[in-house]
């Protein structure tokens, strides 16, 4: 690998010369303007404002743009005088763990390579150290013509370095927020928790890049002359407003597992909670949208049932209520006219029994 940077890192009193190597390379294909009409190449050309012409490397420099529009020029002399002690040494200022650093301040990465013998046992010795410290070194150093911060850890047996921006290039996330409040529920939480542990974990070396693997097969098809095929594009996702999130997660949990092939496990369920009180739901209920309209059907047909049952028994009880009394006056009646038959039946007895009595004396 070509060295970009050559120098040394300052750790304390110890100096570890080192050369400074890209960590990472592009694969992206790149693409070349051209003229549609004749295929020629479209290039761009350095000219002069005033001059209106081409201008060569060699006499191009820096300058800075003022307010006004002015340029001031700034020669490679101006910066080389300024007071850069990071120009050709990365700087250790400190050893934290590796949580205080948030990887919003990430940036390229290099590999630092021992440059030397002499350079191997003190490299040695600074690796071991970061490995057995389970932190990370906090260093600054001067590259391209500014200074920067990095950040070195060990990666397998050699040490990395991570730039980093500055602090106070970190925008604040509060622009980013959701205007709106959003209560999420218990359930929702459940089938999110569910479709993560449905996707799982990944190797990380499987993954690929899909669409430069096509640009590629295409291009080598246009080089050999031949037609391109079309490939099937996948199906777009459906995006836009999220009408229904509980069926959303749903959904996801079983396409997720009919892609890990495991069509035949059922998918976690949860009861829907619309229009129910949170002191009646529980922590966590099971069962999707579906079930909880099943749910609620069944419990309308069973009020529903219970309502008629009431009204039966109810109405048995008024019927019921209705011949008991019909019974009573009927049995009333009855003992009235019977009483007064007795009654009669006495009267008559005394009138025969007075005349004879007199005929009698």
């Amino acid at each position: 690998m070509r060295s970009i940077w050559n120098g040394a890192i300052s750790f304390g009193l110890v100096s570890i010369p080192i050369k400074l190597v890209n960590a990472t390379e592009s694969h992206s294909v790149s693409f070349r303007q051209t003229h549609t009409v004749d295929g020629g190449r479209i290039r761009y050309r350095k000219v002069c404002e005033l001059e209106e012409k081409e201008v060569p490397a060699s006499e191009i420099g820096k300058g800075y743009e003022d307010a006004d529009g002015s340029i001031i020029p700034i020669t490679d002399e101006d910066l080389a005088a300024l007071p850069l002690p990071t120009a050709k040494t990365i700087e250790i200022v400190a050893f934290v763990p590796a949580e205080r650093i948030d990887p919003l301040q990430m940036d390229a990465a290099y590999y630092l390579s021992a440059n030397g013998v002499p350079a191997a046992k003190p490299y040695t010795l600074l690796r071991e150290a970061l490995k057995r410290s389970q932190k990370v070194a906090v260093a600054k150093f001067a590259l391209r013509g500014r200074e920067r911060l990095g950040m070195l850890r060990v990666v397998d047996d050699v040490i990395a370095m991570h730039g980093l921006l500055w602090p106070d290039e970190i925008r604040s996330p509060q622009e980013a927020a959701p205007d709106t409040e959003v209560t999420v529920r218990e359930a929702e939480l459940d089938l999110a928790d569910a479709l993560m542990d449905t996707l799982g974990d990944v190797d990380l070396d499987s993954l690929h890049d899909d669409y430069r693997t096509a640009v590629e097969a295409m291009i080598a098809a246009k080089v050999e002359g031949g037609e391109v095929a079309p490939e099937t594009a996948p199906a777009e996702r459906a995006g836009g407003k999220v009408i229904d999130l509980m069926a959303a997660l749903e959904k996801s949990v079983q396409a997720a597992k009919e892609a890990r092939g495991e069509e035949g496990e059922e998918v976690a369920e949860v009861t829907s909670i619309k229009g129910r009180k949170r002191a009646a739901a529980s922590p966590k209920s099971t069962g999707g949208a579906g079930a909880g309209a099943g749910a609620k059907k069944s419990t309308a047909k069973t009020a529903k049932k219970t309502a008629a049952s009431a009204k039966k028994t109810t109405a048995g009880k008024s019927t019921a209520g209705k011949s008991t009394a019909s019974k009573s006056t009927a049995t009333k009646s009855t003992a009235a006219k019977s009483t007064a038959a007795k009654k009669t039946t006495k009267k008559a007895a005394a009138k025969k029994a007075t005349p004879r009595k007199r005929a009698s004396a």
